[in-house]
């Protein structure tokens, strides 16, 4: 066991990419990044479920088209456009939800480099 201990050297960890930090000692570099990837993280989520509501809507529109009178193929392809409108509609109210609830706690959630600066000044 002490064996495989002194073949651990902690200091030399890394990370991958930019999330490394090799040669930045400054906690402003590492509050952009973690910034960026939440800011990237939530654009990329909204851009996937924008994706998958045109999906969603175009699956339903084809099957309404097919449906050739059939009540219950109708009631489904409704039934799927509803939810496909509900779900993109969370998904919009969701970015302003976080704005509201920021702007009403007075903290810009979706700008992090500010939050940590208030947080280290106060």
């Amino acid at each position: 066991m002490d064996k495989l201990a002194a073949e651990i050297k902690f200091g030399e960890l890394r990370g991958f990419g930019k999330l490394g930090l090799e040669g930045s000692t400054s906690p402003s570099s590492s509050i952009d990044i973690l910034s960026g990837v939440i800011s990237t993280t939530i654009g990329l989520i909204t851009v996937v479920g924008g994706i998958y509501f045109i999906y969603i809507f175009l699956s339903a529109a084809l099957s309404l088209i097919s449906s050739q009178g059939d009540k219950e193929h109708f009631a489904n392809a409704r039934k799927k456009i509803m939810h496909g409108l509900v779900g993109f509609i969370v998904l919009i109210a969701g970015i302003f939800l976080i704005r509201l609830v920021g702007s009403l706690f007075g903290l810009d959630i979706l700008n992090l480099p500010r939050i940590f600066g208030q947080i280290t000044e106060g």
